[in-house]
C-alpha cells in the first residue's frame, strides 16, 4: 500500500480552470548567459500557459505534492503537477509518471507494466520501497502528469 506521507490529499487537487488566458510574449531566441544582442530582443508572438500546457481541459487538474518520494525525478514537496486524466491506458503510461488509486488512497509513481497481471509503482527515491500491485487489487491509473511547477522565489 502507499504510505501514509506519500498519500495525496483531498485538499490538495485542483481542476484546472482554463476560463481565462493571460497571453505571455514569447521570444523565439534562446537565453543567452552575458548580453544579448538588443536587435534579437523581438517578440515573435505570445503564448498562454493554458495553450501550452493543457491539451485536455475538460481532464486536466493540478495536484500539489506532499511527499519526498519523487524527488529523483526533480519533483519536490511543495510543488504543483498537470494531472491529464485523458491519458491513463497502460500503451501511453508505461515508464511516466502518474497519479494512481490504490485502495483509497491516491499517488504519484513512475508506472512499470510486467506483465498482463503484475505493475510496478516506483518512487525515484530509494527511501520509498516500490508498490507491485497485481491482477485483481484494487487500482487504478488517474492519468498522467504531464508539467511540474516548482517555485524559484
Amino acid at each position: 500500500m502507499i504510505e501514509p506521507e506519500d498519500r495525496i490529499a483531498a485538499q490538495d487537487v485542483f481542476r484546472a480552470l482554463v476560463q481565462r488566458k493571460y497571453a505571455i510574449p514569447f521570444l523565439m531566441d534562446y537565453v543567452q548567459a552575458g548580453f544579448p544582442s538588443p536587435a534579437e530582443n523581438y517578440i515573435e508572438r505570445v503564448l498562454s500557459l493554458d495553450d501550452l500546457c493543457i491539451y485536455h481541459p475538460e481532464a486536466t487538474y493540478f495536484i500539489r505534492v506532499g511527499s519526498d518520494s519523487m524527488i529523483g525525478d526533480r519533483i519536490d514537496r511543495g510543488d504543483f503537477l498537470l494531472w491529464d486524466a485523458y491519458y491513463c491506458s497502460p500503451e501511453v503510461t508505461h515508464g511516466k509518471i502518474v497519479v494512481v488509486q490504490l485502495g483509497e488512497d491516491f499517488a504519484v509513481k513512475r508506472i512499470n507494466y510486467v506483465d498482463s497481471n503484475q505493475l510496478i509503482l516506483e518512487s525515484s527515491n530509494p527511501k520509498y520501497l516500490p508498490i507491485y500491485v497485481n491482477k485483481g487489487d484494487k487500482f487504478k491509473v488517474c492519468g498522467r502528469v504531464t508539467f511540474a511547477f516548482q517555485k524559484l522565489i
